[in-house]
């Protein structure tokens, strides 16, 4: 993340320290949310673009601690578990920050969950309260909390926000006086649990990572350090709140440094998202890959956009999977020139690296950064768990105040990924010599193809420099010879010819080694996403096996 880094022990292992000149938050969520009212009481703290609605920090702090006094009066305390089911909202951040004060665990619960899954959330982590928007898309949250309600013996209070239950319940705070409130945020500690996010479940149900206020205001810390944040930045914030893109590097890097949060709209829409920082003059936007492709798609179809829209953005956050060069190179010549890239998992609050705005090109679209402040890194090998020597590929794993408490009450899933400290990603990474780290997919995505271990991103990337190609995702498919086959799966510009895979397999020859050439290509509108961003390889790989059945 920084220049500064300490030197590794031993620099031909893949092993590094993060800076420690600054000094970790030793607060809480509240009291840090406190201070930077203080410091900046008539800043802009918060706007929702779609309502129009708009805080300073003092009017920020005074309704969520009416919300967090609200919470009191209905018989939450402190370490119960409430629950919130919403898309992104400004009621999401004024309850993420109010249960902070006042002590309960936020229990984030996926937009696009079912009721299937909302039951195993409510059931599993014994939530008290859930708070629920009333719609979104073609969920009818209050209806669906209703149907499985029976099955969840710990729910006691469902508050739909906007409601006239809604209402009444804020009105509830005069019940509890503002020197009541203060007394409790005082007994609790930075190491207390205050946040579940369960992880997306590839196999079985997911797993409620379980986060204290040192885990997760830290790490939004250092990541606002990573972007250069002060009090006179605005931050768009279109990825997700229940994910700790959206919470985190978004809410609480803003919260710590006094910068604005904004909120373009409910879900990721490129027009909502270009109109708000054009609106706001922000000067610094998140996403993923695909989110700012959308974006520069929507601009060069002449609906309204321009480049210009970007003209005040000077930093933000790409994350999720590596940036593609030519959208790197549309960011710089667009003005982003401090775009900074991060890579992390929930487990780890999330960030672990963080690419420098002083970085060279090259780094910031080939490597997620060098360890984050107060952070160690480390590649091992998957079966040996001995530290590989750099620009060999392992496992990457990371300790520190990042790494989580553990899995909501499931302590022996918690012991296989937690071993003395460092959590085991299950990501593929290389170290360079310089300490930047390359990703180049999860042990579960390598394609073992006749024996050679096969990583994806490398073909993705190479794929992605074909003139009509926007996007691509490359997975392996059964095949009896070689027990795995390559599929490549791509999304071509507006009015390109379609390829085949005899075009494409020309494209690659003599360019990538024969084993890494696909020999299946299957051309798509779009791919499969989860709610955050990310390409849902299982779904392609699973249609991709369809399609050779056929």
């Amino acid at each position: 993340m920084d220049d500064s880094a300490v030197p590794a022990p031993s620099p031909d292992l893949s092993h590094a320290r993060g800076r420690d000149d600054i000094p970790l938050l030793e607060t809480t969520i509240g009291q840090a949310l406190d201070d930077t009212a203080r410091a900046h009481p008539d800043r802009e703290a918060l706007v929702e673009s779609a309502s129009g609605r708009r805080w300073t920090w003092s009017e920020l702090v005074q309704d969520v601690d009416l919300l967090a006094r609200a919470f009191i009066a209905s018989g939450v305390r402190t370490g119960d578990r409430v629950g919130i089911w919403a898309p992104n909202c400004a009621e999401w951040t004024l309850v993420q920050l109010a249960t902070a004060k006042m002590g309960a665990v936020l229990v984030n619960i996926n937009p696009s969950y079912r009721t299937h899954e909302l039951a195993y959330v409510l059931d599993q982590a014994g939530i008290s309260t859930i708070v629920v928007a009333e719609r979104f898309r073609s969920s009818d949250y209050p209806a669906m909390v209703e149907e499985v309600r029976r099955d969840c013996p710990t729910l006691a209070q469902v508050l739909v926000i906007g409601s006239h239950a809604w209402e009444e319940f804020r009105g509830g705070a005069h019940q509890v006086s503002r020197a009541r409130l203060t007394e409790l945020q005082g007994r609790l500690s930075p190491t207390d649990p205050i946040n579940i996010q369960y992880t997306s479940g590839t196999t079985g149900f997911p797993k409620g990572a379980t986060l204290s206020h040192r885990n997760i205001l830290n790490n939004g810390y250092f990541v606002g350090v990573g972007c250069g944040y002060t009090e006179e930045d605005v931050v768009c914030i279109p990825v997700p709140f229940y994910h700790c893109f959206g919470m985190v590097m978004g809410n609480l890097a803003c919260v710590t440094h006094g910068a604005c949060m904004v909120i373009p709209g409910p879900g990721f829409d490129p027009a909502a998202t270009l109109t708000a920082v054009r609106e706001e003059a922000c000067t610094s936007l998140y996403g993923v890959p695909t989110m700012f492709i959308a974006m520069f798609e929507l601009i060069d179809a002449d609906q309204g956009f321009s480049v210009q829209d970007l003209a005040t953005v000077r930093t933000g956050i790409m994350a999720g999977s590596l940036c593609p060069a030519s959208v790197m190179q549309r960011l710089i010549d667009a003005g982003v020139r401090d775009m900074t890239i991060a890579y992390g998992m929930t487990e780890t609050s999330p960030v672990s690296t963080q690419t420098s705005p002083r970085d060279p090109f090259e780094k910031k679209v080939g490597t997620v950064g060098r360890v984050g402040p107060h952070l160690e890194i480390q590649i091992v090998d998957p079966v040996t768990r001995e530290v590989v020597p750099r620009g060999e590929p392992g496992e990457f794993c990371t300790k520190g105040y990042s790494v989580m408490l553990g899995y909501w009450e499931e302590p022996e899933k918690t012991a296989e990924v937690v071993r003395d400290g460092w959590m085991a990603t299950g990501d593929i990474g290389v170290m360079d010599e310089q300490g930047f780290v390359e990703i180049t997919g999860r042990i579960k995505d390598m394609v073992i193809r006749g024996g050679e271990n096969i990583y994806p991103r490398e073909i993705e990337e190479f794929l992605m420099s074909h003139p009509d190609v926007v996007d691509a995702q490359v997975v392996g498919v059964p095949d009896e010879k070689y027990g795995e086959e390559l599929m490549a799966w791509l999304r071509l510009r507006a009015g390109a010819p379609r390829l085949d895979a005899e075009a494409v397999r020309e494209f690659c020859s003599g360019r990538l080694a024969h084993y890494k050439i696909p020999r299946y290509v299957q051309v798509a509108e779009e791919f499969p996403m989860t709610v955050t961003g990310k390409i849902r390889k299982v779904e392609l790989r699973e249609k991709g096996e369809q399609l050779l059945r056929e």
